[in-house]
């Protein structure tokens, strides 16, 4: 105990990025394309985990919410996958402290936030089906000491055998009505059936599964929030900004591919658009708002909401134009099926499709909006 009290002192700040840094240019941007082909990269979460990259945003270690972007950042430089699976184990530590249950917020916790297990999210369905955008997936019927989960997901990241994730259930009445939800710990253990997911264009190696429940049974220790909608209006937030930080990192990455190129192409990729100066004076802005809204990660007025969509939706389309250009600065060998610009693109789509997508993000503005001023 006293050897990991140091371990999670030693998370200072800077300690913690200058780590980051050193996995990234080390063995994350060497293992790169072999994550995107489908290699789930285990051994650097759990170094970034053990260098304190995992845990800075929850309140048992200060609430450093800015600096998780920044690491998460970093990471998705070299791997927007790697990046990925960052948030996915941050959201989950999220969901684990803010739940209040003892057996979820303890030494589960503490094991999670040092890589020394793992876990992701799926609130995918959710999310979405809380917005009136698809119908929620998984049910939910009362029994003793619990519930009985029923249902499927099509798909869920960060996840195996023996590992875990945040999901939520609609409570049905015998009648068949749901009359709220309840979020939960699902356990990946022998109840559960994992079903390999199509292949996707990249981010092979998030380690997602399609997910069948057949009367799984929670008990309290596994109870996140029920009911469950006031736990993800208070923690959505905070939900969606440390995504920001996988948004801007894809970013940078892509403006690392041009000025690689500059000196060799320069004098001709002066005639394109999104140049490298554009791209980054438009990255530092938004940087600066996510770390400006890091600063209170709970606020839960309208407006902190709506600050927090936007610069979401801006990360997303600044990836999306950053990794075109690289492709469009560096020609030819950008195209390369093994180059970063091309790998980078399939990230921000991916960056930009992910709950919540960034039609979702718009519709959730306007709705918010609507609200606001009413026609």
């Amino acid at each position: 105990m006293l050897a990991d009290r140091a371990r999670v002192g030693r998370w200072t700040d800077d300690a913690v990025m200058a780590a980051v840094e050193r996995i990234s240019d080390g063995p994350l941007k060497d293992a790169a394309v072999r994550i995107d082909e489908g290699h789930y990269p285990l051994e650097i979460l759990a170094a970034l985990g053990q260098a304190g990259a995992l845990g800075l945003h929850l309140d048992r270690h200060g609430a450093r919410v800015g600096v998780s972007v920044d690491a998460m950042q970093r990471a998705s430089r070299a791997c927007g996958a790697t990046g990925f699976l960052m948030w996915s184990h941050d959201v989950c530590g999220l969901y684990m402290e803010q739940s209040g249950n003892p057996a979820l917020s303890g030494a589960r916790l503490d094991a999670h936030a040092e890589g020394r297990t793992f876990g992701g999210t799926a609130l995918s369905n959710p999310m979405k089906a809380f917005s009136g955008i698809e119908p929620m997936m998984l049910r939910a019927t009362r029994v003793p000491g619990g519930y009985r989960i029923n249902g499927a997901l099509p798909w869920v990241s960060h996840i195996a055998a023996g590992q875990y994730c945040g999901a939520i259930a609609g409570v049905q009445r015998d009648d068949g009505a749901v009359t709220h939800e309840v979020m939960f710990m699902l356990d990946c253990d022998a109840r559960v059936e994992l079903r390999p997911c199509p292949v996707f264009s990249g981010m092979e190696g998030t380690s997602t599964w399609g997910v069948r429940l057949n009367d799984y049974f929670v008990g309290e220790a596994q109870i996140i929030a029920d009911p469950a909608r006031p736990f993800i209006a208070r923690i959505r937030p905070a939900f969606i900004l440390l995504q920001v930080g996988m948004a801007l990192g894809v970013a940078q990455g892509g403006i690392d591919s041009i000025l690689e190129v500059e000196p060799m192409l320069g004098h001709v990729n002066r005639f394109l658009s999104d140049r490298p100066n554009e791209l980054r004076a438009e990255l530092d802005d938004t940087a600066q708002q996510a770390q400006r809204l890091a600063r209170t990660p709970y606020d839960g007025s309208k407006d902190y909401l709506l600050e927090v969509l936007d610069v979401r939706a801006r990360g997303s389309e600044l990836a999306l134009r950053a990794a075109q250009a690289s492709l469009l600065h560096q020609g030819a060998r950008g195209y390369l099926m093994s180059a970063a610009p091309q790998r980078r693109i399939r990230e921000s789509h991916f960056v930009a499709i992910v709950t919540p997508a960034l039609k979702h993000l718009r519709f959730e503005m306007a709705r918010l909006c609507k609200e606001e001023f009413p026609a």
